[in-house]
């Protein structure tokens, strides 16, 4: 079936929740495919001009964009990037808060066919100068406080940017953004092929220079049809997912995915998260469907959600696994319950509860139409039901939204595609439904005595205890055991760490678990490590863990179980 043909079909198949009619196996790769022209343009330019695409709010700012208005902002992005000398295939570095211009940048890169670097703002001029090692970009696009850290960073470094573009402002040495107002509206578009690069994704690494994903016009394109099909959108729906740009996970459905089904977009820039004010925004603009981290919904949750008058539809969460404790707590707040899913940055959704398919609590769901998703041992043999393994993706020749490697990094490429099966690192098991159910990272499995132990199931019973917000489970180092199970504990507001608060967590523990899964230590910290996207850092928390260990340094609000 023809791209385009396909496409239509999914996109009609999703808005009717049919997504169990679809599949890889009609699917037809072109030699070239360019996703803002045969997407974003010929389904919903073409066809709903003045629709609303994005809704963008920042305090009492609003500004809103129709499909053509941002199209044609992006066609002016590139006359304005081509007219200062960009050649397809140039790498653009975008260091940007949530404003419009991402949006923008993304359809210019596509269309433009360079290849473009989300980058988080929270990094310092360091580790820009670090990441420049991997690969420098020809082209930077940022807002002015990023724009100084550049700077910095390339005079660190010992290079400049052929282009730089200031959103807001003026700086030496930079463009400004504003002067794409005064370029053509129309641009030619480069003949990007299916397999070109598009966008390049750095990962955290515990050793070495920053990994970089790649990703191309097709891997993420048309592979965002499966998060578009877990998301639930239909055309005019409103769509919020609260994630930074900078991250994949705005890639995945702050961008591709609403978008791949005609719906709008809302973009509400804060200066800190306050889940009233999230709520009180989510009613104003009739929010249909919803995603958000489970960090993000553990928050929400706190407050009185009958007090809003939410509209929703769809909720779903990433990022993390989802504790059935917070679907419980959403459902019977706002009448929907969340849908888990599973993809990496590697990926677009691989595993998902879809609409009007049947969930069980506390599983990621089953693998997304593009892909055929099993549990495999290091060997590459499939695991029966009920047994753990690895989290892989069979590589059988159909098209999906799999990555094409490492940049540069043929080892880190060898370890991950063997066996025909591509390793995402993750440890599961299938059950005899075909439901996944996720056990942690192979560096998150705790080990203690002879027993394997992940730690969500752990964090899911300490977190439906009424007074724990959130937990954190990692391996802490044992003379005896090897390891013992540890748990960091966030507190609800108003309840103060105590040994008999600890005490009476261990007991609850004790009624939920298998004797040798309940924690040997909690510790009550004043915060956990997270990434800026709300993953917890549990590598730190092992890591301080370990050293704190190893000194028997003596820790504020941590108490042993009495079988330690």
């Amino acid at each position: 079936m023809k791209i385009q043909d396909y496409i239509k079909e999914a996109r009609e198949n999703i808005a009717a929740s049919q997504s169990d009619a679809l599949t890889a196996d009609s699917l037809e790769k072109p030699e070239h495919f360019n996703w803002v022209e045969d997407v974003f343009y010929a389904l919903n330019v073409a066809y709903h001009p003045e629709e609303r695409a994005l809704i963008w709010k920042y305090q009492n700012q609003e500004e809103v964009y129709t499909f053509r208005e941002v199209y044609t902002l992006g066609n002016q992005l590139i006359n304005l990037l081509r007219k200062h000398g960009a050649q397809p295939g140039d790498h653009i570095y975008s260091l940007l808060p949530l404003v419009p211009a991402n949006w923008i940048s993304f359809l210019a890169t596509i269309k433009g066919g360079f290849v473009l670097m989300p980058t988080a703002i929270n990094l310092t001029a360091r580790d820009l100068a670090y990441r420049y090692e991997s690969l420098f970009p020809e082209i930077m696009i940022a807002d002015a406080a990023n724009a100084a850290k550049i700077d910095e960073a390339e005079q660190a470094f010992g290079k400049t940017s052929k282009i730089k573009v200031l959103v807001g402002g003026e700086r030496k040495g930079w463009v400004s953004f504003d002067a794409l107002k005064d370029e053509p509206q129309e641009a030619e578009a480069t003949p990007t092929k299916s397999d070109d690069p598009v966008l390049y994704f750095f990962t955290s690494g515990t050793t070495g220079l920053p990994k970089i994903v790649v990703h191309t016009h097709f891997t993420y394109g048309v592979g965002h049809l499966t998060t578009a099909s877990w998301i639930g959108c239909r055309p005019g729906d409103v769509h919020y997912n609260i994630s930074s740009p900078g991250w994949a996970k705005f890639a995945w459905s702050s961008f591709f995915a609403p978008w791949n089904m005609g719906a709008t977009i809302l973009a509400n820039q804060v200066d800190g998260f306050v889940p009233a004010e999230q709520l009180a925004v989510m009613s104003h603009y009739r929010v249909a469907t919803f995603c958000g981290s489970p960090t993000v919904l553990r928050m929400l949750i706190q407050e009185d959600l009958s007090q809003y008058a939410l509209h929703l539809r769809q909720s779903c969460a990433a990022g993390e696994p989802l504790n059935p404790d917070v679907i419980d707590k959403w459902k019977k707040g706002t009448g929907v319950t969340i849908r888990d899913g599973y993809g990496q940055t590697e990926t677009t959704a691989l595993v998902a509860n879809l609409p009007g398919q049947e969930i069980k609590p506390g599983s990621m769901g089953k693998a997304t139409f593009l892909y055929e998703v099993g549990i495999y041992n290091e060997e590459g043999e499939e695991m029966p039901p009920l047994e753990e393994g690895v989290i892989c993706v069979q590589q059988n020749g159909k098209e999906n939204g799999l990555f094409r490697g490492y940049l540069a990094d043929e080892e880190r490429t060898r370890q991950a595609f063997k066996h025909g099966l591509y390793y995402t690192g993750d440890k599961a098991y299938k059950d005899e439904d075909g439901f996944i159910w996720f056990v942690g990272r192979n560096d998150d499995v705790i080990k203690a005595s002879a027993y394997r132990i992940g730690p969500f199931e752990v964090e899911s019973v300490l977190i439906e205890h009424p007074d724990v917000v959130e937990s954190a489970v990692v391996a802490s180092p044992h003379e005896v055991r090897g390891y013992a199970v540890k748990a960091f504990v966030m507190l609800r507001e108003g309840v103060e760490p105590s040994e008999a608060l600890a005490q009476a967590l261990f007991d609850f523990a004790g009624q939920h678990l298998a004797s040798y899964k309940v924690p040997r230590i909690i510790e009550f910290p004043d915060a956990l490590p997270k990434t800026i996207s709300g993953k917890i850092r549990r590598v730190e928390l092992r890591s301080n863990e370990a050293e704190n260990r190893l000194a028997k340094k003596v820790v504020p609000h941590e108490y042993f179980h009495a079988k330690y």
